[in-house]
């Protein structure tokens, strides 16, 4: 029999100093992962970012140096360089006290983004090592730590003109899964930056390979500059060639918007709070749509662009083809949400509502040639919108998209619970005939895709309504598409793509997940879509077979078999494979190898989308001319 164990004072750990940091460091940095370990540098970059916002930084520094640590500069204020009432120097409180800092409160700080005092000391925490230069009041001041404790005692190095801080870490390997910083990844959040802070300019360096790449991040124009960054990389045209710019300043508390209108279908808006992208929105957000859509439907009334038998214009009409950037900056920022990262306070919905309504209407008067433009894109929209409605209603009459109806070609699983079934999107007959064959029916559903699937970046949502390649997706994953979906009512844990591994393979991938990011991103968001990993080689010698999933994999099997009498017939397609060999090297959950497809940064998503599916033609050639060199596979 087990021996039960007690449970007493004893077993109540008190975790002192920074050690609870590295005990559970995903509290504090959200994971291990490379998120995590860039959420470092976004953590003291963020202390120069408060610098600016307050108005005593200018410039930021970011390198990533061979070593693999990482640098940020400022020419700000730099850490009071007095002892602490605690008795240590302030700028080892900072870098050693949890919640310590200049902005609970006190005057150091009246608006401030990051962890609010706790960055510093956690990415200390979690670093193998990091060291400062404090320049202030005339001298630089520096120190080391190791893993969050003091190896090098507070002292004074050398006599400045300037002042500013310097900050060195390198991320623990005893922490973090992955210690390789992706450059796109800090370039684009540090452009982002450069854009919500005008003025401050942010030089980024990387100088781990043979030679230095740095780009300089510096947007007079703040959000304007934004939002023209965001369609220009959309490929896209403009409805109308200035970007409309609102900004209202309550004391200490500030909100600006800058908006533009272009061609395409879909929406763009980012919102921010202290600099913090608030991914889920917020009360900022609700303020700015709920303005647009007032403004608009009466500016249509009070011209007789909307006549009076005609039907408001809804949000969604009013937003399609908008890019539209919302910053507010604001004291005590209450956020929430999933991520923490909706923001909450009521007065900033008051704020931006109040902006827009009073600035938005004053410019659609003053520039009628624009709101007309705009209106005409908004009725536009608004016909698409109820063409949609008809398309859905007489799906819904035929059946095609209710709840019970299944498409006929869905080879269905046994089980019902979400949470274990898989439902494998196929391209082709005969490779949809063969994963059939080879499933495990308990939990694994097949649905050949035949034809070609909708390019719905050029679609209207009608057409959708009406693709017989799209339907029976939407049938047998059970969500609806726009205003009808609801993931609640979600068939399958699981919907994997298994596309041939070639080009037309790639582009029906690319296909469906342009599908799925512009009308089920929840399905993303949320972690449901994969793609499927089929091999690229059989290796055999005499009845030894083996399946090599790349080149590299290839090379070492056949190395691996000797060289002699060893035979490799690149895979053609999925439906070369017979059903156990289509189990066992792309379905089976204890040797497949999955992707998950994530969301890591919405603007690129946005981006590469727009950029391969649009309708310009030139973007994409000199993309692919530029990548091309890239290329590992080319099929011919």
């Amino acid at each position: 029999m087990e021996e039960k164990q007690n449970y007493d004072e004893s077993q109540i750990q008190v975790l002192e100093g920074l050690e609870a940091v590295r005990k559970r460091p995903g509290m504090y940095i959200g994971s291990t992962s490379i998120r995590g370990l860039h959420h470092l540098v976004y953590e003291i970059v963020d202390n120069s970012i408060d610098e600016a916002v307050a108005g005593y930084c200018t410039e930021i520094d970011v390198t990533l140096h061979k070593d693999g640590s990482c640098s940020v500069r400022d020419n700000g204020r730099g850490i009071p360089a007095h002892m602490h009432k605690t008795g240590k120097p302030a700028p080892e409180v900072v870098f050693t006290v949890l919640h310590a800092g200049g902005k609970f409160g006190g005057s150091g700080y009246v608006i401030s983004g990051g962890l609010h005092g706790v960055g510093a000391s956690v990415v200390n925490a979690l670093s193998e090592w990091l060291y400062y230069e404090d320049s202030r009041d005339g001298k630089i001041y520096s120190q080391r730590f190791e893993r969050g404790k003091v190896t090098e005692e507070y002292h004074v190095v050398g006599e400045t003109d300037s002042s500013g801080l310097f900050v060195r870490f390198l991320p623990d390997s005893m922490i973090f899964e992955e210690l390789n910083f992706d450059y796109e990844v800090l370039l684009n959040r540090l452009r982002e930056q450069a854009f919500l802070n005008a003025g401050v300019k942010i030089i980024f360096t990387d100088d781990r390979g043979e030679e230095p790449v740095t780009n300089t991040l510096h947007y007079e124009g703040g959000i304007v500059s934004f939002v023209s960054h965001l369609n220009a990389i959309k490929h896209c045209q403009l409805v109308h060639p200035d970007v409309i710019y609102m900004k209202a300043q309550n004391g200490v508390c500030s909100a600006e918007v800058a908006m533009q209108y272009n061609d395409t279908y879909n929406e763009t808006i980012m919102t921010f709070a202290n600099n913090i992208n608030t991914i889920e929105g917020g009360t900022h957000e609700t303020g700015f749509k709920t303005a647009l859509t007032r403004v608009i439907n009466a500016y249509g009334k009070k011209y007789n662009i909307l006549k009076e038998s005609d039907k408001p214009l809804t949000g969604e009409d009013t937003r399609e083809g908008l890019c539209a950037v919302v910053s507010v900056k604001l004291q005590d920022a209450q956020f929430e949400g999933q991520t923490k990262s909706k923001l909450g306070n009521s007065e900033m919905r008051t704020m931006v509502d109040n902006l827009v309504s009073t600035k938005l209407e004053e410019y659609l008067e003053e520039n009628p040639s624009v709101a007309k433009l705009i209106l005409d894109k908004t009725l536009a929209a608004s016909r698409a919108r109820e063409a949609a409605r008809k398309a859905r209603e007489m799906t819904r009459r035929k059946g095609a998209l209710d709840g019970a109806s299944l498409p006929g070609k869905l080879w269905d699983c046994q089980e019902k619970r979400v949470e274990v079934t898989e439902l494998y999107l196929v391209e082709g007959n005969s490779a949809g005939g063969s994963a059939k064959d080879g499933r495990d029916s308990r939990y694994q559903a097949i649905l050949p895709l035949r034809g070609k699937v909708l390019n719905v970046e050029k679609s209207r949502l009608e057409k959708v309504y009406s693709n017989q390649q799209l339907i029976p997706i939407i049938q047998a994953i059970g969500c609806g598409i726009g205003e009808d979906f609801d993931i609640t009512k979600l068939r399958y844990g699981k919907i994997i793509i298994m596309a041939d591994a070639d080009v037309d393979g790639s582009h029906i991938q690319i296909l469906l997940l342009t599908f799925f990011y512009r009308h089920m991103k929840k399905l993303i968001e949320e972690g449901h879509i994969y793609l499927a990993m089929p091999p690229l080689y059989k290796v055999f010698k005499g009845k030894t077979e083996r399946y090599a999933y790349s080149d590299e994999e290839r090379d070492a099997i056949i190395a691996e078999l000797g060289g002699d009498k060893v035979e490799a017939e690149r895979y053609k397609g999925l439906g070369e494979m017979n059903p156990e060999q289509l189990w066992e090297t792309t379905m089976d959950p204890t040797l497949r190898t999955l992707k998950l497809v994530t969301i890591e940064d919405a603007m690129v998503c946005d981006e590469v989308f727009s950029l391969l599916m649009g309708d310009e033609v030139e973007p994409r050639r000199e993309f692919i001319e530029a990548n091309a060199k890239f290329v590992s596979n080319l099929d011919i």
